[in-house]
């Protein structure tokens, strides 16, 4: 099945911005609304904008209605959700998806918001892994531009050269690289989610496709536990490429007592032999530099000792 890729967006369209997790006010979205307006887009806020049910933005009932709205939305073009948290994995059970094959539109956002991107993918519609609108000024300037350059159209693709500088665990896990190149549909996201999906009908199959992870604030031995997981399930056995994103804020529960590996050293140990091109440190996830990743889309993987290179199918990114 080909992947239906969401039409372009033009000056006067309209984006809504959703909360499908934690709660969020409108004084925490105006940078993100001022950005899209700023690129000609009309910004329409979901009902949940300042709602807030304990930690979330509502109740699941609440937020899967606010979400459904914007999907049913003839006039919505795309919907950002309006930041990460936790909860969106509450509102599978609710939505009603079965229209979006006929009516794609663009759905945004990372962390949280992989369950969505699993659940679309399932159904054969490509969907963008970026930034969100909270806190996007903290963000660097690649995140907001290559955001717009997938939804406008526009030639596009992700660089990054080896970071010489080794002061922090993780960031040597570059040296992992493991050089190669190879052509996939992009799949994947913030790994503890894609660990709660496993066995669901809105897990993945990861064979052929090159697998991008991620995550933020794990125990070390929690990371090992979930990396194993995907390890014994074969998910690393027929991929196309592996790109390990932002691995942040990685830690031992008592640094006296530590579990003796990275986050890379830990991945790289479960992929084994594997020949298949592999990057760390890619640039997205929740790190400044979180550049959009079009899901469901052909890619192009160039690793070497010192880069690594994702390009979409003709550079252009449909």
């Amino acid at each position: 099945m080909d992947p239906i890729i969401p039409p372009s967006l033009s000056t006067g369209d309209t984006i809504a911005i959703v909360p499908t997790a934690r709660a969020i006010n409108v004084a925490e979205l105006k940078d993100g609304i001022a950005l899209v307006e700023s690129w000609g887009l009309r910004v329409k806020l979901g009902a949940g904008i300042g709602k807030k049910h304990f930690q979330q933005a509502g109740t699941a009932q609440e937020r899967s209605m606010d979400l459904q709205a914007a999907l049913d939305d003839p006039d919505v073009k795309a919907i950002w959700c309006a930041r990460g948290g936790y909860g969106t994995v509450h509102l599978l059970e609710h939505l009603d998806l079965s229209n979006i094959r006929k009516d794609p539109k663009w759905v945004i956002g990372f962390s949280d918001i992989t369950v969505l991107h699993s659940a679309l993918h399932n159904l054969g519609v490509a969907s963008l892994h970026a930034q969100m609108p909270f806190n996007i000024a903290a963000k660097t300037e690649a995140s907001r531009t290559t955001l717009r350059d997938v939804l406008f159209r526009k030639v596009y693709d992700v660089s990054y050269q080896m970071s010489t500088n080794f002061e922090t665990k993780e960031q040597q896990a570059t040296r992992l690289h493991r050089p190669g190149q190879c052509e996939g549909v992009i799949v994947g996201g913030n790994l503890s989610l894609l660990y709660a999906l496993r066995g669901t009908p809105y897990d993945i199959d990861p064979r052929g496709k090159i697998l991008f992870l991620e995550d933020l604030d794990e125990l070390y031995y929690h990371l090992d536990r979930m990396v194993m997981n995907l390890k014994l399930a074969g998910w690393f056995k027929d991929l196309a490429g592996l790109m390990i994103g932002g691995m942040t804020d990685m830690r031992n529960k008592d640094e006296n007592d530590p579990f003796g590996k990275t986050a890379g050293q830990i991945i790289s140990e479960a992929i084994g032999e594997a020949r298949y091109p592999v990057c760390f440190n890619f640039p997205a996830g929740h790190v400044a530099d979180n550049r959009a990743l079009l899901f469901g889309k052909k890619a192009k993987l160039s690793v070497t000792p010192e880069d690594a290179t994702l390009s979409f199918e003709g550079s252009a990114v449909l």
